[in-house]
């Protein structure tokens, strides 16, 4: 088992990397455009950032939350639903995060053309907002999911151990395999619109976001893109099972991607419904739909694993799935 003085240094670390986020919000919330342009885009919708401000603050404080439930003994005695839906939501959202950010940036020390601008030309955030906050979002993400890891191995290590070869016969497994198919299927609508806005198609965006891409949107629609492969991937194996790969592989692909197409997809969904902006700004009924449909493969898929993973602890009881 590891160290506790690890696991506190994890959780020191993850507590620590929410400050800056959680200062800044807290300081536009008080009013202050510490960070914002005076015209900025962010300034035209004052209540609208309020709210969406006091929400982010409660998001980012959700994971101190985590950090004292993975890292306590009380923590071991959490509802597994209790914890597994906040971890996998800070999963999804943390991940696409953590490898666009600094493939945006690898991308812009290539020669990339750079962002930070809103799709309108008008100035959105200073530079420097994006650098402190992006970079707390990875080290939370570093330290929450180690933290996650070491915990789940403590607690629930014994449900994927083996291979994928190694799992016994189910009854459900038909109904498993029609189920991940069907989300398979569904996956490829949203990721081939994802991979059509990486490679530099317009179709189905706003005339707005058309206007304003550059190469950060370009790799954050492949990141996008590829997190839908993983979720469909994930399943695929967990449903089919011929494979040597470990059982821990496609449980990570599932999670991981299923967490980063539904939450980014309901995120995406949400932002896209604020009825603020020009007729050219607002989400095209295509984007829409892209999003509502990766939110509802992500959710398919987590619920599937959820599944899968209560089965397999009804089975290793010697109690009938």
């Amino acid at each position: 088992m590891t160290s506790l003085p690890a696991r506190t240094a994890l959780r020191t670390v993850a507590i620590a990397a929410c400050l800056p986020y959680i200062t800044l919000k807290t300081a536009w919330l008080a009013g202050s455009h510490v960070g914002i342009p005076d015209d900025s885009v962010l300034l035209d919708h004052r209540a609208l950032m309020a709210v969406a401000n006091g929400g982010s603050v409660l998001m980012d404080g959700a994971v101190v939350v985590l950090a004292l439930l993975l890292t306590r003994p009380w923590g071991l005695r959490v509802p597994a639903w209790l914890l597994a839906l906040p971890m996998w939501t800070a999963t999804g959202l943390l991940l696409p995060i953590m490898t666009g950010y600094p493939a945006q940036l690898l991308v812009l020390a290539l020669g990339g053309d750079g962002g930070g601008a809103a799709a309108s030309g008008r100035p959105f955030l200073h530079e420097w907002v994006f650098g402190v906050v992006y970079g707390g979002f990875i080290l939370q993400g570093l330290s929450l999911g180690a933290l996650f890891v070491l915990y789940a191995r403590d607690r629930w290590g014994h449900l994927w151990r083996g291979t994928l070869d190694d799992l016994p016969a189910s009854p459900t497994a038909p109904a498993l395999r029609a189920a991940a198919v069907a989300a398979s299927l569904l996956a490829l609508a949203p990721g081939t619109m994802h991979v059509l806005w990486a490679v530099g198609s317009t179709a189905g965006l706003s005339a707005d976001r058309a206007a304003g891409r550059d190469s950060g949107f370009h790799v954050l629609e492949a990141v996008y893109a590829l997190w839908v492969a993983a979720t469909a991937a994930g399943v695929l194996l967990l449903a089919f099972r011929r494979s040597a790969l470990p059982l821990r592989v496609p449980l990570a692909l599932a999670w991981g991607g299923s967490g980063a197409t539904a939450c980014w997809g309901g995120w995406l969904c949400l932002a896209s419904l604020s009825p603020a902006g020009e007729a050219a700004e607002r989400a095209t009924p295509g984007m829409v739909l892209t999003y509502a449909v990766q939110m509802l493969v992500g959710s398919l898929v987590v619920t599937l694993g959820a599944y899968f993973l209560a089965e397999r602890a009804a089975g290793t009881r010697g109690a009938p799935a």
